[in-house]
């Protein structure tokens, strides 16, 4: 079964109303293209000071008027959603979560996956993120029944922890939900070559929806939303600026890849 998707490339500022309209026109024109799912990158709805995000974030699953936009689309298109990064009132004063919500072509949330590792960083061109200042870590792996079957949830920095995705591939994983807000400082370095060898080691494709350009302040994305397949080869990119790259996803070719080369039942460890 080959199932067309596509990941958006868009560039999230302080203002929900712009974001929103913006994600919007990428979400049709993505459904008008013939994707069956379009993942949106962390951070859709929101990027700017951290206490700001605070008074937008929705309880989930019932979620608020962000989510519920979301679902309308959703139902309008007749198309799946993966919301990348979407702020979920935490537990605690001051917390938000980092969700990534799966919800379904009727417009129900079928799955929510919360960002288990968080971004505190001191990099060397001066950026400082401390992302549990204001984030509460998730704890559970997730993955859900997406059209062409089993998609694994995870957020961002969640590329960096290989033993997430062993995970995500136990459960039955044939793709891997990457969307993200790179760094431009580490995106040069590190984007392309931590999603193709999550691609290749877990023998999934891996789609990954990006934050690109200038957002505030000194913030910017690395961009290059794109999409792997399971042998590690880049299928689609995104160019520079906002817009949509889309591929097929194969179950067979998932298949045929693990029965050549077998490297996930040689595991020992």
């Amino acid at each position: 079964m080959r199932t067309k998707v596509a990941v958006v490339q868009m560039c999230s500022i302080p203002d929900l109303a712009k974001n929103l309209s913006a994600a919007e026109r990428l979400v049709r024109e993505a459904a008008a293209d013939g994707a069956k799912l379009v993942m949106l990158p962390e951070c859709f709805a929101f990027l700017g000071p951290e206490q700001e995000k605070l008074a937008l974030a929705e309880t989930l699953p019932a979620g608020g008027p962000v989510l519920a936009r979301c679902v309308a689309w959703a139902k309008e298109l007749g198309v799946e959603l993966v919301l990348g990064g979407f702020w979920e009132k935490g537990s605690a004063p001051g917390k938000v979560r980092n969700a990534c919500v799966h919800v379904a072509a009727d417009g129900s949330v079928k799955s929510i996956y919360r960002k288990i590792h968080l971004f505190d960083v001191d990099l060397p061109d001066g950026t400082q993120l401390t992302e549990s200042s204001t984030v509460e870590a998730g704890e559970t792996p997730v993955t859900t029944d997406a059209s062409f079957g089993k998609l694994g949830l995870s957020v961002c920095y969640d590329v960096r922890f290989p033993e997430l995705y062993r995970k995500l591939v136990d459960q039955g994983a044939i793709a891997l939900a990457i969307p993200a807000a790179f760094t431009a400082t580490t995106g040069k370095d590190h984007w392309h070559v931590l999603l193709r060898a999550r691609a290749i080691e877990s023998q999934c494709y891996v789609l990954a929806a990006a934050q690109t350009g200038k957002h505030f302040g000194s913030r910017a994305s690395y961009g290059h939303a794109l999409i792997v397949d399971p042998w590690g080869v880049v299928l689609a990119e995104c160019g520079e600026g906002e817009g949509f790259a889309a591929a097929f996803i194969d179950d067979e070719v998932v298949t045929r890849i693990r029965q050549s080369l077998p490297s996930l039942k040689h595991r020992r460890l």
